[in-house]
């Protein structure tokens, strides 16, 4: 789920700073520019790691800031296909769900990947799964907001934005740099209730 991953960027050195250790000012001027971003085909960057090389520092005769090529190591989000992720369901819509990490929202799960046969409630505006309890009926379960949900990473994608023109433009909900694409459609993905509940019945008819 978390790997470190060796990349490099530009620092700028502003004059205040020089009496400082130029890694700690590195490393410092690194988080704040990329501590939570999503970088393009890499992951959401939490932190960084370690400094691994400062390159020769270039002096810009405008404003007397220093510019070097710093290579480092930061620790990224980007799970592996196949991975079981536990997360908390954020909302339910008629194309599928979406799964908070706290950390990173971005996780949906398709309609098409949910447990099977299962139908949206257009009053409650929750997913609900048409659990079998054999003889022709079933049993609804339901999905709702805020529940624990286990389930497995079987896609992802990353987009490119164009940059926007004023601070209003950037308030607008824009699609994400990074997106999750999950499923609950096998034995044990779900919610941790229904598995839970299925274990506590057992454990009551061995008695």
């Amino acid at each position: 789920m978390f790997v470190i991953t060796e990349i490099n960027s530009t620092v700028v050195i502003q004059p205040k700073d020089f009496n400082k250790k130029v890694d700690e000012v590195c490393k410092y001027e690194l988080n704040r520019k990329l501590a939570n971003k999503i970088l393009h085909n890499v992951g959401l960057c939490l932190y960084i790691h370690e400094i691994v090389f400062i390159g020769d520092a270039l002096v810009k005769p405008t404003d007397g800031y220093v510019c070097t090529q710093v290579v480092f190591r930061v620790v990224v989000f980007r799970p592996e296909l196949g991975s079981i992720l536990t997360g908390t369901v954020r909302k339910c819509e008629r194309n599928g769900i979406y799964v908070s990490l706290g950390f990173f929202d971005d996780i949906f799960i398709p309609e098409n990947k949910l447990q099977f046969p299962s139908r949206y409630d257009e009053v409650e505006n929750v997913w609900v799964w048409q659990y079998s309890v054999g003889n022709d009926e079933t049993h609804d379960l339901f999905i709702d907001e805020g529940e624990k949900i286990k389930l497995r990473v079987v896609d992802e994608y990353f987009f490119e934005h164009e940059p926007v023109g004023s601070s209003e433009e950037i308030q607008q909900e824009q699609e994400p740099s990074y997106i999750i694409i999950g499923s609950i459609n096998e034995c044990g993905l779900g919610l941790d209730a229904w598995w839970n509940q299925a274990a506590n019945n057992e454990n009551d008819e061995e008695y």
